[in-house]
C-alpha cells in the first residue's frame, strides 16, 4: 500500500470449492459493490492454487502465486458457508499459508452463508479474530445470508434485494477503506473508522 498512484485492488476468496457454490455468488456481489466504489477487483479461485492441509515445513507449487496475490490486493472479502458454527476448513487452511508479509494492513469484509435460519455469525466472528491476528482491518460492515436456497434463485440471481443491498455495502466499505488507507489520507481513514457502527453487522439477518 505504499504507493498512492496504483489502483486500488481488493480480491475476493470463497471458502467453497464447489463450483458456482453459494458462498462464491455472494463473495462476486460483494466485489460488484467495491467495483461500483471504482476499484480494480479479482475473485481468487483456491482450487486453482492446490494448497494441501498446512504444513509449514512445505512449499506446495501454487503458494507462491496465492502469497503474492494475497500481497497485491489492497482488500479482501473473505465469504465462508457455515460449519458446526465456525467458517470453513478450506478456508482456514488457506489463510494459514499467510503471514503478516502479505495481509497486515489489509482491509478485510466478511461474508457468511448458510442453510439454516440462525446465520453465519459465528463463522465471521472467527475469521474476525483471525484478521486481527493477521494485523489487518476488519471492517465493521458484514454481510449473513440465511437460508440461501432462498436467497438464490435456479438461474443463479439473487431474489432478496436488502441481502443483495448488505453484499454490496460490504464490497464498497472494503473499497473505500482501501482507497483511504492506501491513499496516506491517515486522518480521514481513522476518523471514518471511528464514526463505523460500534456493532458488527448488528442490522444483517442471520444466513
Amino acid at each position: 500500500m505504499e504507493n498512492p498512484n496504483q489502483p486500488v485492488i481488493v480480491a475476493g476468496v470463497s471458502g467453497s470449492l464447489r463450483p458456482g457454490s453459494y458462498t462464491s455468488l455472494a463473495v462476486k456481489l460483494a466485489l460488484r459493490g467495491a467495483e461500483l466504489f471504482g476499484v480494480q477487483t479479482r475473485y481468487l479461485d483456491l482450487r486453482e492454487y492446490d494448497l494441501p492441509l498446512f504444513d509449514d515445513e512445505t512449499q506446495p507449487p501454487g503458494l507462491a502465486q496465492w502469497r503474492s496475490d494475497i500481497e497485491e490486493a489492497d482488500g479482501l472479502i473473505l465469504g465462508t458457508p457455515e460449519y458446526h458454527g465456525s467458517f470453513s476448513g478450506v478456508l482456514k487452511n488457506a489463510l494459514d499459508y499467510l503471514s503478516f508479509d502479505e495481509a497486515e494492513g489489509k482491509m478485510i469484509g466478511l461474508v457468511g452463508v448458510s442453510g439454516g435460519s440462525m446465520g453465519a455469525f459465528d463463522a465471521m466472528n472467527g475469521l474476525r479474530s483471525v484478521g486481527r491476528a493477521l494485523h489487518a482491518w476488519v471492517v465493521p460492515q458484514q454481510a449473513a445470508v440465511p437460508e440461501v436456497w432462498r436467497v438464490f434463485d435456479e438461474n443463479r440471481g439473487i431474489r432478496d434485494t436488502e441481502i443483495e443491498r448488505r453484499l454490496l455495502e460490504v464490497g464498497r466499505q472494503v473499497a473505500r477503506f482501501a482507497h483511504l488507507h492506501k491513499c496516506g489520507d491517515i486522518h480521514g481513514f481513522l476518523s471514518d473508522w471511528e464514526k463505523a457502527p460500534v456493532n458488527p453487522g448488528g442490522d444483517a439477518v442471520s444466513r
